[in-house]
């Protein structure tokens, strides 16, 4: 059958929106839109109103002002029987129905199908086994929830609305309880549902770096407001993350989407000569031994300064794509003459930085101590 939707149209969206419990607004004003086939992701510190927005667009909480749309259509005009074929719902649910097994569970998500005795029909049963595949899930399919770790049930919370086969699917927190490999996994399958099926998505996630990568479009909720909303190369810029969250601007990398701990305090007692990646280990490692460092001499654009930026105290760089000059390697050499240790780091030289030649055979020549690995700076620090 043909599908003669208005594409342009949000297939979920709201309008002046105030969430909150009682009659006490949380958040007001929140505008919001998914079109077909979008994944729009809340992110924002614990506590900031993220769940209360989609337990308010699914209907568990009362909506104190404003409208919530489904399509064009006010959904407090649409029955419960309508809103189900249309919009699922993942929340984070503590009490499990133990003594159902995980296909009974995962079935449920077909009971809007199934009329009023919830027989289900081979083609129910095709979607829910359909389901259970699609999240990995197939070969718990016989155990009792009871018997099924956190994980796996995050699982089978998935499938049940996979096997809805909605147009709409609101997801909170969807990822918590899952270890790396089923994250990726959990994300793709969502992703592809947006592609194949056109399937449009609403979900919080703490892990920002996801969010970034799978989203089309981001919203910071942050206590009684949106502090932003706007694509992901909008929202992973400028300072929005670390204001977002209350952290210090260096601490968040927007380029690799990376959080970093606080930089060490107190006098510099070690230069760090890497480049090309190969300085970040001994970055972090420096940092969880609290020793103040410096490092260079870089170019702005290496890897290595994304990380040295948060965590040394001072780094030295060179101008994009020249060689290095005088003035900074004299810098790099007072920086050293600072240090009791220079580590190198064992990045390839070449005409840009032949000059952290010069600075090693400097270091020597001061009588600083050299290591050039890991096991080597520990033996030190």
């Amino acid at each position: 059958m043909a599908d003669n939707r208005n594409d342009t149209l949000p297939m979920i969206s709201t309008d002046g929106l105030s969430v909150g419990y009682g009659s006490v607004p949380l958040i007001r004003d929140i505008a919001l839109s998914a079109g077909k086939g979008e994944i729009i992701t809340l992110i924002g510190p614990n506590g900031s109103g993220k769940t209360t927005i989609l337990r308010t667009i699914a209907r568990q909480l009362s909506v104190l002002a404003g409208t919530i749309y489904i399509e064009d259509k006010d959904i407090k005009t649409l029955s419960g029987s309508e809103i189900a074929k249309k919009m699922a719902v993942v929340l984070t649910e503590r009490i499990r129905p133990d003594l159902m097994t995980a296909y009974e569970f995962v079935s449920a998500g077909r009971y809007p199908y199934t009329g009023r005795f919830g027989l289900l029909t081979d083609r129910d049963r095709e979607a829910v086994e359909n389901a259970l595949q699609m999240v990995n899930a197939s070969e718990i399919s016989d155990k009792y929830v009871s018997e099924i770790s956190d994980g796996q049930y995050q699982r089978i919370l998935i499938a049940r609305a996979v096997c809805q086969e909605p147009e709409i699917i609101v997801l909170d927190e969807p990822t918590s309880f899952l270890d790396i490999k089923h994250k990726k996994e959990l994300l793709e399958i969502l992703s592809a549902m947006t592609k194949d099926r056109g399937v449009s998505v609403l979900m919080s996630l703490h892990e920002i770096d996801l969010a970034e990568r799978i989203s089309d479009r981001i919203i910071c909720v942050k206590g009684d407001r949106i502090a932003a909303y706007g694509t992901p190369d909008e929202i992973f810029s400028g300072n929005t993350i670390s204001e977002l969250y209350g952290i210090d601007p260096r601490s968040y990398d927007t380029l690799l989407g990376k959080l970093e701990l606080s930089a060490p305090e107190g006098e510099i007692r070690c230069f760090v000569i890497g480049g090309n990646g190969t300085g970040i280990p001994f970055y972090r490692e420096l940092q969880k031994k609290n020793v103040a460092f410096a490092a260079g001499i870089l170019m702005p654009n290496d890897i290595d300064v994304s990380v040295a930026s948060s965590l040394a105290s001072r780094v030295v760089c060179s101008e994009p794509f020249m060689p290095v000059t005088n003035e900074q390697i004299e810098k790099a050499r007072k920086l050293i003459d600072l240090s009791e240790t220079v580590v190198i780091c064992g990045c390839q030289k070449g005409e840009y930085n032949e000059a952290n030649s010069e600075l090693e055979e400097y270091a020597v020549s001061k009588g600083k101590t050299v290591v050039r690995s890991l096991s080597g700076l520990r033996e030190v620090l």
